[in-house]
């Protein structure tokens, strides 16, 4: 049955069908109306139903039925029949679906789903769908079985767990979500790019000869107030010819500190080889706040991507890294501060992927100017280096190296003071965007010290020995300064400030050390510090607030009252409270962690709580008012279950620092590049001394 779309936007075909069977018999009725004046109406079918108990057999040769008219309704039925015994039983199937095969975004944009790479575009690809779905549905359900059973089946995991576990798994189907199968549409970057290039008059070559493995070609063009930058290298012996397009935008050219130059964003577009092709992935922040991929936030509900499709959380990474050497210098008024500035700047990791035209226009969020958020960079580092471990892509690895090094270069220029430690600017700029941080802060200078640990380590494994030495000792002295102005004996400070919550406690204090441990990195501080920091908050953020049964609060003062600087620091984050639980585990305070994570199951989910069920929120207060329904961040759920079974998530992770064991030369480096340039792991590697991150041999 095919409905005609307001506004021409794409059609959709639905299909409704029953299983017949050697018991079960059935028929249909193809067209029916809800208004008086149609041929069959409900009422018709109802009585029929009544008098007959099936439709008539004739009706499957009716032949195709007209489509609607504006404003008319048309239904369809089916209906099966059985005879049982008493005391028997049958199984009566029935299934439906859609098919709606293009995507459409409010600036015209339009993409086929995913499904049509195997199902087509046409209408009858409805009538394919139910068909599998009625032939295929027990294997279906046998191999989620087969899924939840082991965790089902542990008797340490307590029910509430694994009932939610599994349920907060509802947002990447109902919190909106878009899965296309081809990459960008005909007038993709790409192709602007190149009509843009063969148009321009005012193009410059420049050559020249330089001693350096990884220099490259880098070509750019700006199209439409978006810039693109292109490269590409050729090696002959120990020199490289370099040949640098520009124009009068030359200054803008990306090049790393070392002089060295990026490879071509759009050829991070499509990086995909058949094996590894799962289309493109995007899904809302929440469905209030409607914006693409949220990176902030994904940084949360990611592990569930990478438990349970990797290749589509490596997808989403690749689409970053593009945008990550782009820049889009269209204009944005910032409504927070009331200024004005480019919507995405180079080195910068977006805040998302867009809202009305997603790859092409990112940054939909405009209350702050994101290219001055501290978290944003560090989390890109620290996802990429999660999932380079977890999954040992190393093709993957090196296609975003280079969107790493300039997202670590970029973070440099907010270290006012060269402890190469970055300092917040007094507005809030990260994930808490109502709370105001001045001068060094835990949360975002934790992710930081993570960052340059995960680069440095990644560094190392991809053959990049220069940068992986630069990160360490910025690491060693950032580290250093960053205890010495925090830690306060038995947590770190929310900051380095003079303000009245400058010494509070932070739920989200430790995330930098969250993504360390889950990445099989050394701790970022000594146990005890961290035990300590985490105990604290388990005993304040948890406890002191309705007995813990309602998750941790975001900040709390020493005196046991919650902090209400802001919206926010008096706002408990179910997303949150799960990455804090997550930390207790990797930290061995499981008793601690299922105790705070049980309190989101109790506020958010049982019957005695606010009923959230299937559109749990960001946030809620001790009184139990919500802000922002069907929100991403709580699928970091997944990141407790990623922490309990680690030892089977990390592959070839470094359990020391691999910087002080694995020593390369220029040519031992460039003999044991494989075909992707790429250094393969050191299996178990004597551990050596002296070493800034902990030996756990």
């Amino acid at each position: 049955m095919g409905c005609r779309t307001s506004k021409d936007n794409p059609p959709v075909t639905f299909a409704i069908a029953a299983c017949e069977t050697q018991n079960v018999n059935v028929t249909v009725l193809p067209c029916f109306g809800l208004t008086e004046g149609s041929c069959i109406t409900a009422k018709d079918m109802w009585d029929k139903m009544v008098q007959d108990g099936h439709f008539d057999p004739e009706n499957f040769s009716a032949g195709p039925y007209r489509s609607s008219s504006p404003g008319e309704t048309h239904c369809a039925a089916v209906s099966a029949s059985t005879c049982v015994e008493p005391h028997g039983k049958c199984t009566v199937a029935f299934a439906l679906s859609w098919s709606s095969p293009e995507v459409k975004f409010l600036k015209g944009k339009s993409y086929h789903r995913r499904y049509t790479k195997y199902y087509g575009t046409s209408e009858r690809a409805a009538l394919h769908l139910v068909h599998d779905a009625l032939a295929n549905y027990k294997r279906w359900e046998e191999d989620i079985e087969k899924w939840q059973s082991p965790i089902l089946r542990d008797d340490r995991l307590p029910e509430w767990y694994k009932f939610t576990l599994f349920n907060e798994l509802y947002f990447l189907v109902a919190g909106g979500t878009v899965w296309i199968d081809s990459p960008l549409p005909a007038a993709d970057l790409g192709s602007v790019y190149h009509q843009a290039v063969a148009e321009n008059k005012e193009l410059k070559v420049d050559e020249a000869k330089v001693n350096c493995s990884q220099s490259a070609l880098v070509e750019q063009a700006t199209v439409d107030g978006y810039d693109h930058t292109a490269s590409a290298s050729l090696e002959i012996g120990n020199e490289v010819s370099v040949m640098r397009y520009s124009d009068k935008y030359e200054s803008m050219i990306p090049q790393r500190s070392d002089g060295k130059c990026y490879p071509n964003p759009m050829k991070l577009l499509d990086p995909h080889t058949d094996s590894d092709d799962v289309g493109w992935f995007l899904y809302l922040e929440g469905v209030e706040y409607i914006m693409w991929c949220t990176y902030d936030v994904h940084f949360y509900a990611s592990f569930a991507l990478l438990e349970l499709f990797p290749k589509i959380e490596l997808s989403i990474q690749r689409d970053f890294a593009k945008a990550v050497l782009c820049e889009d210098r269209r204009k944005v008024k910032f409504l927070a501060e009331g200024s004005y500035g480019i919507r995405k700047v180079r080195g910068a990791v977006p805040h998302d992927l867009g809202t009305h035209d997603p790859w092409h226009e990112m940054n939909a969020y405009n209350i702050h100017d994101t290219s001055r958020w501290k978290d944003l960079n560090p989390k890109f580092v620290l996802q990429v280096y999660r999932d380079f471990a977890a999954t040992g892509d190393f093709s993957f690895g090196a296609d975003v190296w280079p969107s790493v090094c300039a997202a670590i270069e970029y973070m440099e220029q907010f270290d006012r003071d060269n402890d190469c430690l970055i300092e917040n600017d007094g507005f809030p700029d990260q994930t808490y965007d109502t709370w105001t941080v001045h001068g060094i802060s835990a949360y975002c200078g934790c992710l930081w010290l993570a960052a340059l640990q995960a680069a440095a380590a990644m560094a190392v494994q991809l053959g990049d020995k220069p940068f992986a030495e630069r990160c360490k000792g910025k690491f060693i002295k950032a580290k250093s300064a960053f205890e010495a102005k925090l830690w306060n004996g038995s947590y770190f400070n929310y900051d380095s400030g003079s303000s009245s919550n400058s010494i509070s406690i932070q739920a989200d204090q430790l995330a930098g050390q969250w993504y360390t441990a889950s990445s099989g990195l050394p701790d970022l501080f000594d146990d005890f510090k961290i035990r300590s920091a985490l105990q604290k908050i388990y005993d304040f953020n948890v406890m002191k607030v309705r007995g813990g049964r309602m998750g941790a609060v975001n900040g709390m003062h020493l005196n046991g009252k919650v902090d209400e600087t802001c919206m926010q620091s008096r706002e408990i984050w179910a997303g949150v409270t799960y990455a804090a639980a997550a930390n207790m585990i990797l930290a061995g305070m499981e008793e601690q962690a299922f105790s705070t994570a049980e309190g989101i199951f109790i506020a958010g989910w049982s019957e005695e709580g606010y009923g959230y069920s299937f559109q749990t929120p960001e946030a809620w207060t001790i009184d139990g008012h919500f802000r922002s329904l069907l929100y991403m961040r709580p699928l970091a759920i997944w990141g407790m279950q990623c922490a309990l079974s680690l030892p089977k998530a990390i592959l070839d992770a470094p359990t020391i620092n691999i910087m002080d064991r694995i020593h390369l030369s220029s040519h031992s480096a460039r003999s044991s590049h494989n075909e992707t340039g790429v250094r393969k792991l050191t299996h178990k590697a004597n551990c050596c001394g002296n070493s800034v991150f902990h030996c756990a041999c």
